[in-house]
């Protein structure tokens, strides 16, 4: 299959500002849209275990890889279980680091059932969305503050498999801080989701080498972005923008009405200057190994 690529250069924004911001408010009062941001969330985390599938009470996942980002628990749905949901999920993922996302779709009550039993909270993340209302021209995807800085012969290639695959992989984990010995199951993960047909992997490629990465998955009418992350050495040149951008463009063209994330502190300023507006929170929980 041809891999596709394309040139990073200034165009105009997806809609006005205005529209935009219309656009946003509208959004966040949308109990669908909420509905939809979150089963997206839970797709993509949830495809990290081949073997993971919604349970009657939790929807958690266990990679096997010792990195928090790669298990844990992403929804649970009964108040009156919580508390022997949590003792079993702690037995069910002993020995391995892991996160519990607390989101609007969890029970009202999982924050303080977590805490009870040992609970940390690590950080309240906004979760973040934008409009990919279809411009009279497909080509407009960027905002011209987007493209002000960005790295001369930046490309943007949709990676499949391959040595590609390898390269960006090493991109978001020599990001993330994830141990070197973990690259190669993180790969093997990568290429056999089960999800795949719905996933598009971006790598920002500056004089032939991966400098940028972040993956797109296109469900639920959502195309829900994550891994958004730029080599060290490469920083504030504009790539982050031009792989929002290059995002952005990808969910748009495979059809989906929204697009959402979750914010880091680094990353929100970024995001709300391409439109995104807040449309919830997740609380990130961990345990003791």
């Amino acid at each position: 299959m041809k891999k596709a690529v394309f040139m990073v250069n200034g165009a105009r924004a997806i809609g006005t500002p205005h529209d935009d911001r219309t656009q946003a408010l509208k959004d966040a009062q949308d109990p669908g849209l909420m509905a939809s941001v979150f089963a997206n969330f839970r797709q993509y985390l949830m495809g990290w275990d081949a073997e993971s599938r919604p349970g009657p009470v939790v929807d958690q996942f266990r990679s096997g890889l010792a990195t928090p980002q790669f298990n844990g628990v992403v929804r649970v749905r009964s108040a009156s279980e919580l508390e022997s949901a949590v003792a079993a999920v702690r037995r069910d993922l002993a020995g391995l680091p892991w996160w519990w996302w607390v989101g609007p779709d969890s029970a009202e009550d999982t924050a303080d059932a977590l805490q009870r039993h040992g609970g940390r909270q690590l950080a309240v993340l906004p979760v973040l969305v934008r409009s990919l209302g279809q411009p009279a021209d497909p080509a407009e995807t960027l905002d011209p503050a987007g493209s002000a800085g960005t790295s001369a012969g930046l490309r943007m290639e949709t990676v499949r498999d391959g040595e590609r695959l390898a390269e960006l992989v090493r991109t978001y984990r020599t990001s993330m801080g994830i141990a070197p010995g973990l690259e190669a199951e993180m790969v093997r993960i990568e290429s056999r989701r089960e999800d795949n047909a719905d996933i598009i992997r971006l790598a920002a490629v500056l004089d032939g080498r991966v400098v940028g990465s972040t993956v797109v998955i296109t469900a639920h009418g959502v195309a829900g972005i994550f891994l958004v992350h730029v080599a060290e050495a490469h920083r504030r040149r504009g790539i982050g923008a031009a792989l929002t951008v290059a995002a952005l463009r990808a969910g748009q063209e495979s059809g989906m009405r929204s697009a959402a994330l979750v914010a880091s502190p680094a990353g929100e300023p970024l995001y709300r200057r391409f439109g995104f507006t807040t449309l919830s929170e997740y609380r990130l929980f961990a345990f003791p190994v």
